[in-house]
């Protein structure tokens, strides 16, 4: 049975064109205070946030990010990261050593974090009728964006967030089927016929929207999208901010 949120979560949608309107401050506020109730590792709450909503300092970020010009539309752009370094300081005011910084599952954890962190802001800003997308691309520049936002030793940037008032509603991209993501007690391997059966109504949907300059299937595109690093810089942002992976 369907309720409010169950509504709202289905009914998501990325935004890329908005008003020219503030969001409200309490409403960002509540944002906020939703995504620090959110679950995370051990109660170490290994995520920030930074608003941005200076017109020069979105500007430098949306061209950090491929001069994705939604960046700057939006009035507000949340800059999700994941932090250590509250735990780095608790580690010094606690005379201990952070050794799980070298730790590869410590990148996981703050990775986790921040989506789970991400996910609940989009949940909260839907409930208030406001618009988002989510921006990747934040990485495509990082060490420059973490110079961008002055962060600390032990923080990197994971994703942006674009937030509004919706200018227009862009359709919602069809998923795949609920049998391709969800299995029972074992993984299902017997995937390409759902694949194929995707590629059909992706395909659809491509040629249906009127904005589109896509066409292709689903697979020829997530397989030409991975065949080779698409942010090259990730690995020195690792190194410089004493992350493992770099």
């Amino acid at each position: 049975m369907e309720n409010d949120i169950i509504q709202s979560l289905k009914a998501h949608r990325s935004f890329r064109s908005y008003q020219d309107k503030p969001v409200a401050d309490d409403q960002l506020d509540q944002i906020i205070e939703s995504v620090q109730a959110s679950p995370n590792w051990a109660n170490g709450q290994q995520y920030s946030i930074i608003a941005v909503k200076d017109e020069e300092r979105k500007k430098r970020l949306a061209e950090l990010c491929g001069n994705q010009k939604h960046i700057e539309e939006a009035p507000v752009f949340l800059v999700f990261c994941a932090d250590f370094y509250r735990t780095h300081m608790a580690s010094k005011m606690e005379r201990k050593s952070m050794e799980t910084i070298n730790d590869i599952d410590t990148l996981i954890v703050g990775v986790t974090d921040v989506g789970i962190a991400l996910g609940t802001a989009v949940a909260a800003a839907e409930s208030y009728g406001l618009g988002t997308v989510a921006i990747g691309g934040i990485r495509r520049n990082a060490v420059e964006v973490v110079e961008a936002l002055d962060l600390p030793e032990y923080v990197i940037p994971v994703s942006g967030l674009c937030i509004g008032h919706p200018a227009e509603d862009p359709g919602q991209k069809p998923r795949l089927p609920k049998e391709a993501i969800y299995h029972e007690e074992r993984y299902n391997h017997e995937l390409g016929p759902l694949l194929e059966e995707y590629n059909e109504t992706y395909s659809q949907y491509l040629q249906d929207r009127s904005s589109n300059n896509r066409t292709g299937t689903w697979t020829n595109f997530v397989a030409t999208f991975f065949s080779k690093p698409y942010y090259k810089g990730v690995a020195d942002m690792l190194r410089k901010q004493k992350f493992p992976g770099g």
